[in-house]
């Protein structure tokens, strides 16, 4: 049967999916997959594989894929990241019978993708790009379909699209941002963007980008005229997102828990999604996240879950009528809400001091001090400033480097040539030069070779060895008359 292609596909093997949970690594795990389902979710992905590991390492593909199978969790399509044609298509072949379409991820923007060049970082090697959907599309027996981030222009991204299409990709998903466009630089994705894409292709487009709540799930298909909306952080701080609810938190973590308990995974998977599920709460009874970071088993996890189910509910209790809730939030704490990313210098200030127990530390507690200083700190450097409260990070009182005469890095206080150790290097063995500060000795190594070559001579012929026996003795001998 030959298989499915565009429209036809997505409306009989993906069931003309409407609400789809996104491809995120360690998070969409078999147990959040099944979770999502249940409340709503039509479509998933699996968090994505590197297709390289998965071809070689039997056990990653039995831990990511081969594990036990359950009939519910379809359809389902897997994601890899590749750079190379036959290495993508020979990983996708061993996952096929597995799934319902292989996507090959465009658009993982992190500094992962960029030092392991795949991702966001392939979008502007078309040739690449169009071999490897080429070569997917012949061999494979299930569709291959992309999943992209969008450039500056639409024009290109309506070209790039197009580009993918015509090299056989039978479903794209369109994020709405370019790939410097992360973290706390994320800002708001553009469905322009997406709108120009949906109307410049023939096969089905999935919307992703700016979903928090079913409201915006409506909106970007009325206004994009996409086939799909995908969510990934609003999925993972509610996961009854498309189902338009607002369940108490403790609801679906107790969910989730059941389900982890019947298709295991690995504990740090677990401990990220109450992280995010508990998001807010966490904010406000510091000392259980505390306990929820350091807990070693899912038994303890399971018991944390439980003591901030208790908190809630007997804050519940005590709540006084006509109460609203605290921190601009539009439900309470313990219901689950959006988490809207602060900007850059939103980030410093998001939920300061108030709202923390009693006697125990705000989570950005540090922004406040150091004159404005600490507001520009990442998460590692007020982790370490913790830890040293003494040690400054103030970028004017670094000490200052004399800069490599060659490129301008830092240079080496005791380098001979006034050259950071990269450029000496190069210098040094050009010239058979030593630079003891830099602990380069090609003079010394090259003499030292030239004595051992002068020795080994010697020792191979022992005419020479003794002709430089005489000829010592006679120099003695003269020296003892005084000739010379």
């Amino acid at each position: 049967m030959p298989k499915l292609r565009g429209e036809a596909f997505w409306r009989e093997t993906l069931r003309s999916a409407h609400y789809v949970v996104a491809p995120m690594v360690d998070q969409s795990e078999l147990a959040w997959r099944l979770l999502s389902r249940r409340h709503g979710a039509q479509l998933c992905y699996t968090p994505m594989l590197h297709a390289q590991v998965f071809l070689r390492d039997a056990n990653y593909r039995r831990e990511n894929l081969y594990g036990e199978a359950c009939p519910e969790d379809r359809p389902l399509i897997v994601q890899f990241c590749a750079n190379d044609p036959e290495v993508f298509v020979q990983a996708a072949l061993l996952a096929q019978d597995y799934c319902d379409a292989i996507d090959l991820n465009l658009g993982c923007p992190q500094m992962i993708a960029k030092r392991g060049h795949y991702g966001a970082f392939l979008q502007e090697e078309w040739d690449l790009l169009q071999r490897m959907i080429l070569l997917a599309n012949e061999k494979l027996s299930v569709p291959i379909t992309c999943k992209i981030r969008v450039f500056p222009e639409i024009s290109k991204t309506v070209k790039y699209a197009q580009m993918l299409e015509k090299a056989g990709c039978q479903l794209l998903t369109v994020h709405g941002r370019t790939k410097e466009q992360k973290g706390p630089l994320a800002g708001v994705a553009s469905w322009e963007h997406i709108q120009a894409v949906r109307k410049a292709v023939s096969i089905p487009v999935f919307a992703n980008g700016n979903i928090q709540c079913l409201s915006d799930v409506e909106e970007c298909i009325r206004k994009t005229g996409v086939h799909g909306v995908m969510s990934a952080e609003g999925n993972l701080h509610n996961p009854a997102l498309f189902e338009g609810r607002n369940p108490l938190v403790w609801e679906m973590a107790e969910e989730y828990l059941e389900i982890v308990q019947k298709y295991p995974c690995p504990l740090s998977y677990v401990r990220a999604h109450l992280f995010k599920l508990w998001h807010h709460t966490l904010q406000v009874y510091q000392q259980l996240r505390e306990e929820l970071a350091k807990v070693k088993t899912l038994e303890g996890i399971v018991d944390v879950n439980r003591e901030l189910k208790l908190r809630c509910q007997e804050e519940i209790a005590n709540q006084k009528e006509g109460e609203k809730p605290k921190e601009g939030l539009p439900f309470f704490h313990w219901i689950c809400q959006p988490y809207i990313r602060p900007g850059p210098k939103e980030r410093c200030k998001e939920n300061g001091a108030s709202g923390t127990e009693k006697g125990v530390r705000g989570k950005r507690a540090l922004e406040e001090e150091d004159d404005g200083i600490s507001e520009l700190l990442s998460k590692n450097k007020q982790k370490k400033k913790l830890r040293n409260p003494n040690k400054s990070f103030d970028p004017s009182l670094k000490p200052k480097y004399a800069k490599c005469d060659q490129c301008g890095n830092p240079k080496g206080n005791k380098c001979v040539f006034n050259m950071c150790r990269g450029c000496c290097k190069k210098r040094a063995f050009k010239e058979t030069a030593d630079c003891p500060g830099h602990g380069l000795l090609f003079k010394t190594k090259y003499e030292k070779s030239l004595s051992w070559q002068s020795s080994q001579r010697v020792i191979q012929n022992p005419e020479i060895s003794r002709r430089g026996a005489v000829d010592v003795g006679e120099t003695a001998a003269l020296e003892e008359t005084g000739d010379s």
